[in-house]
């Protein structure tokens, strides 16, 4: 549920969540299925909503290794 583009109850649609990573949603599905990233499944179809902190986490760490691999 949104409203404004405002996420009311904290969970990010595929969409949203791709958009903040910057990849193509079906390889936000995919690392899904990989582990990469935990999906939380909502409603009888089971679709995938995203934590916000999740979102972060992969983004820290990244960019974490991203700076460590310059520095070698």
């Amino acid at each position: 549920m949104t409203t404004n583009n405002i996420q009311i109850n904290g969970l990010l649609r595929v969409s949203e969540a791709a958009r903040l990573l910057y990849v193509h949603t079906n390889t936000l599905r995919r690392w899904t299925e990989q582990g990469i990233i935990k999906a939380y499944r909502i409603g009888p179809r089971g679709d995938r909503r995203f934590k916000a902190e999740d979102i972060n986490v992969l983004l820290k760490e990244y960019n974490n290794g991203f700076h460590l691999d310059m520095l070698k």
